[in-house]
């Protein structure tokens, strides 16, 4: 009950406010995810503004474009950052290289479950907090997110951007003079793997171009996916059969 009158206090409250407060509660056992695209700036800039050495989880698909790796190597940098790159697990080393090319694009799901929700999963752990930066206007499964979400395992996912629109992203990043992704002026706004990103219209969703045509707008950590620990749990996501996945890793 403590955390749901707190989430509706907060929703008054500025991000910075937010992020002071899940830093005061639970270090030094709280991190931030970032994708380091040009609408994850604020957030980041904010979050590791307040606390030095605040742990940034960066998720490396395998599957990032070059210009994400760079620019997620020069804003570490620059901004000094603590950032810990996440990996699939290794038990999935063998199927995930034999079906490099085709897995993205004919399970999707499954990919994404392997490449980030597990290691993500993983990271989190010994983790009571973990900073978010989705916004209710991104997607309609983010519309109905709460700033402050208790997990089933105990886990506080704290959303200090959620009730910012794309405008109150744009405004604060040209205030503070913050860099963007070197693929955003090429249409670009939303940058995910590769394989799954296409540079859409200035007048487009800022989300059209993830996964476009395929029916999918979330990658799993922001969704019910997230809750499913294993393979078998996570089965009826995918268009693999989850059983030839587990024996093709133990053959």
């Amino acid at each position: 009950m403590e955390i749901k009158k707190l989430s509706e206090e907060f929703e008054t409250k500025t991000p910075q406010e937010i992020i002071e407060w899940a830093v005061g509660t639970f270090w030094p056992e709280i991190a931030m995810s970032s994708s380091f695209q040009t609408q994850s700036m604020p957030l980041l800039h904010m979050a590791t503004s307040i606390k030095r050495g605040l742990p940034v989880f960066f998720i490396d698909t395998g599957y990032h474009f070059w210009e994400t790796l760079m620019f997620r190597e020069q804003v570490a940098s620059e901004w000094k950052i603590n950032v810990i790159d996440l990996y699939r697990d290794t038990r999935w080393d063998v199927f995930a290289r034999q079906n490099t090319r085709t897995l993205p694009l004919e399970d999707p799901n499954l990919c994404c479950y392997l490449h980030k929700v597990q290691p993500m999963q993983k990271a989190l752990q010994d983790i009571k907090a973990w900073i978010s930066g989705i916004r209710r206007d991104q997607t309609a499964v983010r519309a109905h997110a709460k700033i402050l979400e208790l997990q089933d395992d105990g886990l506080l996912k704290v959303n200090p951007l959620l009730n910012w629109t794309k405008a109150d992203v744009q405004r604060y990043t040209e205030e503070h003079h913050l860099p963007k992704h070197p693929l955003y002026e090429k249409g670009y706004r939303s940058v995910g793997c590769a394989p799954c990103t296409i540079a859409i219209g200035i007048n487009d969703d800022e989300r059209a171009g993830r996964w476009a045509g395929r029916g999918k707008v979330e990658c799993g950590l922001h969704t019910t996916m997230f809750s499913k620990k294993n393979i078998a749990e996570a089965q009826v996501e995918f268009q693999t059969d989850a059983a030839k996945v587990e024996k093709l890793e133990h053959s």
